[in-house]
Order: C-alpha cells, then structure tokens, then sequence
C-alpha cells in the first residue's frame, strides 16, 4: 500500500473523522500523551519521544516536496501516522524521521547520518542539485513533536518575537555577493557563489509536570529549535561548537560530505497549561490589531447599508404603498398629465410610475431558469456547509492542532448536504414554470461539481509531472468520486424528489400575458452597472480577510482566526443582501422587472473582485517563480472564484426574493 490509501479505508476515516472531530472530550480534539523517565514511569507513559517531519514547502514556489524526495537522513524503520482526508487534499505527508529522544535525557552533540556526494556521479550529482534548489528557492522544514510544530523563534521589529512554525533547509550567497533569506542571519555566510546547508539543529523541549496536579508523568507544551551550518570532519565524535559553516560549492567541482548533527535540551515550565500551549506561536503573530480595523471597516459599511435600506422600508416604500392602496389606480390613469411640475397632480402621477407599475411583470419567469435554479441549489449547498464549518472551527474543533480537520469537516458536509441543494433547485425550478426535472437534477448534483473536480484533477497532473507530494494519489480521487457519486448525488435525488413534489411557491399577485415594455435606462439603472456596483461593498467588507486567507494558503502561515472569520461571515451575508435589496429597489423604480439573475449577479460579482485581488496578490506579494507554479495558482483561484461566486449570488437572490415578495404582498391590485 505504502503511499497510497486504501480506498474503504479512506471512505471510513472520511466519514468517521468528522464525528470524531465533534464529539472530543477536549475541544480542539485531541488527548494529551504523558511522558516519564525511563524505568520511573506508569504503563501509560511514554519514554520516547518521537520527532516526525511533514513535507517541506516555499513562498517561492507552489509545489510543496515529501521529506524524502531530499536526500536528508531518514528513517530505519519509516512510519507514517493515519492522514485524514483533509491532510491528503492539503498535500501533507508526515512520517517519522531518525531524531528520537529520551524524556529529560539532554544530548549535546549527537550525529544523526552523513551524506556523500561523489564527484562524477550522475545520481549524487542530482541529489545535490535538488538540494541546492531547496535552498535556493527557500524550501523549509515542518518538523512535529507532540503534534506541536517545532518552532523557530527569532527577534523581529519592535523587539517582537516571531516563532515560525518551519526552517529552511540552508541559503544562499549569490555570485554578486547578496546574501538570501537565512543567510543575512550570520556574518559567517559570505562567500560568493555558495551554499550554506543548516546541518546542525539545538532543539529545546518545554514540560509541564504533572506532580501534585491529578496526573502523573509530564506533557510537553513547547518545542523550539535553532538551526545552524557546522563543519563536521569525523561523524563518530560531532563538534557541534564548531564556528565553520558548512558550505556546499555552487560548482560540483569535488567530493562533498555533510554530517547531519542535533542538540537536544528539556526545560520545565509548570506556568504553561498543556491546553494553552499553542499560544505562543499564535500571539507571535501581530495581526490583532490589524483584524478588529478590519471588522470595524466592515460594521460601518454594514451601518450605512441598513440606514439606506431603513430609510427605504420605513419612509418611502411605507408611503408609496398607503398612497397606492389608498388611490384609484384607473382614474389616476385617466387624469391627463399637467405641465407644471410642481403641481400635486404632477407629484401623484409621478408616484404612480415607478416599482408599483411593474407588478404585473416582477414575477414573469426569467430566461435561462434551468441554470439560475441549479446555480441556486449549489449555492444553498455551499452556504450551509461554510456555515456549519466556520460555526465548528469558532468552538475550537477544527484549531490547527487538528490538522486536516478543517478540510475534511467541509468535503464530509458538503457531501452530506445534497439534498438542500436538489430541493431548492428543483423547487425554484418549478416556480419558473420548468418540466425538465430529469436535466435539472442532473445538473445540480454534477454541473459545478463536475467543473471543479476537472479543474481540481487537471492541477493534479501538474503536481503527478512535477513530482510534488501535493499530489493526491490515485486511491484517493477514487474515494472522492465515490463520496460524490455514491451518497451526493443520491441526496441530490432524494431532495430533488420532496422539492418536485411541493407545489410551485405561490406569487403574490398574478402576471400578465403580454409583457410590459421597459422604458429607456439612464446609465445606472442599466444591467452592467448596476452589476459592477453591486459587488464593491461585499468585497470591502472581507478583503482584509481575505490577506490573511491567502497567506495561510500560499504563504504558508498558520490561519488560527475563526472568530474574526465568523463575525466577517455574518457582516458579508448581511452586506451582500442589503446591497443587493437596494439596487434592486432602484431598477424596480425604473420599471426594469428583470431581477431574478440581476439579484444573483450583483452579489455574485464580488467573486470577480476576488479574482482581481488575486492578481493583485500574486503579483505584489509573492515572489512565486515557474510556469508550473503560476498554472497552479490561478488554477486553484479559479476554484476559490466559482464557490465564492455561487455563496455570494445565492446570498443576494434570496434576500431579494424575499423583498419583492413582501413589498408586493401588501399592494392592493384588482
């Protein structure tokens, strides 16, 4: 099996972890594991800790690499822990590695293996290339001990500490004499043309004793290390207070050894709490304050969106419907039109023109139901699942220390929740006055689906080429085709069926035969303006967010805000729906009645604002280099862009559904 996951095994986990994942005695989901000397310790105590490595990645680069596609020291007897769904999609492959410790035993000098590199040798040749591209392109380590990061901790600006959950590999002196990313942090790493590979590691090991607390042995609550590039000339006795880097020439121009050396010190610490102990790397990281401007960004827009829209409900559609249902429409009719505009006949008639004259035509089905109806069910779908998701993550049972679980809780609901989607499709579907039932369950459970999973497989061959351990085996897709098809689109029937059999959604007033014709539109009542408009406010109201999304996606920075996340959820629905009420009132004046996709649009173009941001993005903020890793990026924004463009219209249609069919319930027409 080895690398590949046993598709039934993978259909259980799947299913399994995310009831698993909610129903932890402790929230985040995990137990603490008890650590005890050697020989000191109950039958519930580890004596060994084990360090495991997870697949190295760069902010120059997109595709991530396992540990062992570099020729770092491995493990005799390799292990892998069980990965969940979410891990696999992520890209993330852990396994054991040869840095093993004994609880509270400190080594300060140990050596772990040594490397040869033979010059003439085609394979050590390309071994050693590939490494040098690593610390080229910044490739960096993720080592795990605990299921904790273990962290680099450096001073930043402002006498801050900064603690990065990763390492490079080493870096570089370039033939111009500037020195790259780690190399700036010692003066020693100063000859042109050269690498410096970080062979050497002092590890740092934090307990919290248990003694005297209701629990016996210690848990481990921090893990840091400190990298470094030593010169070794014999393995058997490692001088780690060497001061010579160890430099590996730009030019293969001779043999090369590299002696891989660790220090390990324990250090105990009873004021850190084993359930707080991510803290500090997640305080390190100073977007506080950065995150409540970004909310109270946001609450002012949201305020002046329910001003504006108060200020309609309350004002003026509150006496346009008196008026209208107070005036005999047909004599008013009848009144010939005076010239004087300021006269009170004038301002009665030109009451009388505008939302309430289209009443007759609001409700006429829209061209191209089908789509609008499946785009709808799909949106429901991925409303509901990001709902639920970001709900859980809030009560701390998708924290980063439950790595994967995240992804794996949002593919398992969005399996699940087929139905919602078939049923508010089809019974969209059936209001629109459409028969093809069979085509528009069909679309909804495999249209956008099926454009995302060819998007998602076509960014998997790129990844298979590249050799990158991003890509996801072939075990895999098998599981996810068969989520989809064996419980998805069975769900998507079944709720297809209920929706089918409910009667159509009753409109408040009936719809004339012949329609009405829509008189000319200034500039901003036209369909694309009023589109374009629409999506500015949404996207201001989360693209600060939105930064901090894309570095823990492409940046690699560990994403931890869900509070902030939810509370942008909820500013984002209430943004999309108010704007998207008021310029639907607008075109409604005009005596434009053609708002059932304008409603989907003008919410749903935010997600082309996010495109453009991710231009933005790419361009100024990563320095991503490589036609491959350029193809991946927009490939996977792609997939961003069609789910936030199918959750942000669906936001808009609903709240403008709903605002259409209660301005017009209380209208009086004969």
């Amino acid at each position: 099996m080895g690398k590949r996951i046993h598709l039934g095994y993978m259909l259980v986990q799947t299913l399994l972890s995310y009831f698993f994942t909610c129903s932890s005695f402790y929230l985040p989901g995990l137990a603490p594991v008890s650590f005890c000397e050697d020989g000191k310790g109950a039958e519930d105590c580890q004596t060994v800790i084990q360090l495991f490595v997870n697949r190295l990645d760069s902010v120059e680069s997109v595709l991530p690499y396992e540990y062992d596609v570099f020729d770092f020291c491995k493990d005799a007897k390799e292990m892998r822990p069980s990965e969940n769904l979410g891990q696999v999609l992520f890209g993330e492959r852990i396994e054991s590695s040869p840095y093993k410790f004994n609880f509270k035993e400190d080594v300060k000098c140990k050596s772990v293996c040594k490397k040869e590199y033979k010059k003439g040798n085609q394979e050590d040749s390309a071994k050693l290339d590939f490494l040098k591209m690593g610390m080229k392109l910044n490739y960096q380590h993720h080592w795990i001990i605990d299921n904790m990061p273990v962290t680099w901790c450096y001073d930043v600006e402002d006498g801050q500490k900064y603690c990065n959950p990763g390492f490079p590999i080493g870096c570089l002196v370039t033939s111009d004499g500037r020195a790259k990313d780690a190399c700036v942090i010692n003066a020693e790493f100063n000859k042109k043309n050269t690498f410096y590979v970080f062979n050497h590691v002092d590890i740092k090991i934090t307990f919290h004793n248990g003694e005297g607390e209701g629990w016996r042995g210690a848990r481990l609550v921090a893990a840091t290390l400190e990298p470094r590039s030593i010169k070794q000339e014999d393995e058997k006795k490692p001088n780690c207070d060497g001061t010579n880097p160890m430099e590996v020439p730009g030019d293969f121009a001779n043999d090369l050894s590299i002696i891989y050396t660790y220090a390990v010190k324990f250090e105990e610490n009873n004021s850190i709490k084993w359930a707080s102990r991510w803290d500090y790397i997640l305080v390190s990281m100073p977007h506080t304050n950065i995150q409540w401007f970004s909310i109270m960004n946001s609450l002012v827009i949201v305020l002046f969106l329910s001003g504006m829209v108060a200020m309609i409900m309350l004002r003026t559609l509150h006496k346009d419907i008196a008026r209208y249902n107070q005036v005999d429409q047909g004599d008013l009719i009848k009144l010939p039109l005076p010239k004087e505009q300021n006269s009170p006949l004038y301002e009665d008639a030109q009451e009388e023109s505008g939302w309430k004259q289209v009443h007759g035509d609001v409700f006429r089905p829209p061209r191209k139901g089908m789509l609008l109806s499946v785009f709808l069910g799909q949106g429901t779908q991925i409303f509901i699942m990001t709902f639920i998701t970001l709900f859980l993550a809030c009560l701390g049972f998708l924290s980063p220390a439950n790595r994967g679980a995240l992804m794996t809780c949002a593919v398992v609901l969005w399996v699940l929740l087929g139905t919602p989607a078939g049923y508010v499709s089809a019974r969209l579907y059936k209001t629109f006055g459409g028969e093809k039932w069979k085509t528009n369950v069909l679309l909804t459970a495999l249209l956008c689906p099926g454009i995302v999973f060819a998007d998602f497989f076509l960014m998997n061959l790129i990844l298979w080429v590249e050799g990158s351990s991003a890509a996801i085996p072939f075990g895999t897709l098998v599981a996810i085709l068969a989520l989809w098809f064996g419980i998805s689109v069975p769900l998507t029937f079944i709720g297809a069926y209920f929706g089918f059999k409910k009667p159509a959604i009753e409109q408040p007033v009936r719809t004339n035969q012949i329609p009405r014709q829509i008189p000319e539109q200034s500039f901003f009542t036209k369909p694309i303006p009023g589109i374009v408009m629409g999506g500015i406010l949404p996207f201001g109201c989360i693209f600060i967010q939105l930064f901090f999304i894309l570095n823990s996606i492409w940046s690699h920075q560990m994403y931890y805000m869900f509070g902030f996340l939810f509370l942008v959820f909820i500013i984002l629905l209430i943004t999309c729906s108010e704007a998207t009420v008021l310029l639907c009132y607008f075109h409604l004046c005009a005596e434009d009645y053609h708002w059932w996709w304008r409603s989907f649009l003008t919410s749903g173009f935010t997600a082309v604002y996010l495109f453009i941001y991710g231009v933005h993005y790419f361009f100024s903020k990563l320095q991503i280099i490589g036609a491959a890793s350029t193809f991946l990026y927009f490939g996977y924004t792609m997939i961003m862009v069609l789910i936030f463009f199918l959750f942000t219209g669906t936001i808009g249609f609903f709240a403008c559904f709903w605002f259409v069919n209660k301005i017009y319930s209380v209208v009086k027409v004969d």
